[in-house]
């Protein structure tokens, strides 16, 4: 999508961010068609600034693109003793609460803080059941999707375990998928994303005309404006340890903390390699050749 939104222009792949609006502590940025992966942790950097010297630094973020690993942006806060906060709308492909069409994106929400001796308490979810990538993932493999991911072509929530469906581009449940299990709440904190991002940097919301434009927040704030950072760290390794040190329900092994899986898969994979399905690795030599670009695995 990335190469070929490139291609077609849809993309700047040299943007020139500007900051339109502007206070102390806030900014509004003009993506200029770029990567929320490149122009996010730009207006991150923004915000720490900002956060540095009156204690909390926001910037809001229109005209952009996909944004990609919404903790990448937040985790950039963590060296300078803040909390980092990104979040981003995306086009529609989440249902309301009730609803047959999609309206919202799967605007997912980060939050990371840093602890003393503990890993940073890092959490990153989308607002939606699953991530959109999870059904192509399932076809590719040829495993099933799970009861409450996505609804029906007329809206209705598929409460059991099913293939990934004929029809094209299924839309996603909220977060909670029915009702009676919470997806009104799913559904709220997508649009609390929505009009944090897009409709206050003035850009638009998820189904907005005139899309693929994305939108995004970043937000640093410093813990020194709030609290004694060692403190807070100290404090912040208590209840990571208390977390951890929750008696597990029968048929699990341990209690996780937000961040923690991915931590330990990062270390896993810097040791032994990541692992690519093969349709994947064909598709980059593909790629590759029609580029002129050379290609070599291990």
């Amino acid at each position: 999508t990335y190469i070929k939104e490139y291609q077609s222009g849809v993309t700047n792949p040299k943007p020139k961010p500007k900051i339109v609006r502007e206070t102390h502590a806030t900014a509004n940025m003009d993506s200029d068609r770029g990567l929320g992966i490149i122009v996010a942790p730009q207006a991150m950097d923004i915000a720490i600034e900002k956060a540095k010297k009156y204690g909390v630094g926001m910037v809001t973020i229109h005209n952009g693109r996909h944004m990609g690993m919404c903790a990448y942006t937040a985790m950039k806060a963590l060296e300078h003793d803040m909390i980092g906060v990104a979040m981003t709308s995306a086009g529609p492909t989440v249902v309301p609460t009730f609803g047959s069409i999609p309206r919202l994106g799967t605007n997912p929400i980060c939050l990371a803080a840093p602890a003393h001796q503990e890993s940073p308490f890092v959490y990153d979810g989308a607002t939606s059941a699953i991530a959109g990538n999870k059904i192509g993932i399932a076809k590719r493999l040829g495993s099933k999707l799970m009861p409450g991911w996505i609804p029906n072509y007329d809206g209705t929530p598929i409460l059991e375990e099913i293939d990934p469906p004929s029809w094209p581009h299924p839309a996603l449940l909220p977060l909670g998928s029915t009702r009676e299990m919470g997806s009104q709440k799913g559904y709220g904190l997508g649009c609390v994303v929505s009009i944090l991002t897009g409709i206050l940097s003035g850009g638009g919301f998820d189904s907005f005309p005139g899309r693929p434009y994305y939108y995004h927040m970043v937000a640093a704030y410093a813990i020194e404006a709030f609290n004694d950072k060692h403190q807070f760290k100290i404090m912040m390794d208590d209840f990571i340890r208390s977390l951890k040190a929750t008696p597990p329900a029968p048929g699990y092994e341990r209690v996780l903390v937000p961040g923690q899986p991915e931590e330990e898969t990062q270390r896993e994979r810097e040791q032994y390699g990541i692992p690519v399905h093969k349709e994947v690795v064909g598709w980059l030599e593909q790629l590759c050749f029609e580029f002129g670009l050379s290609f070599k695995i291990k």
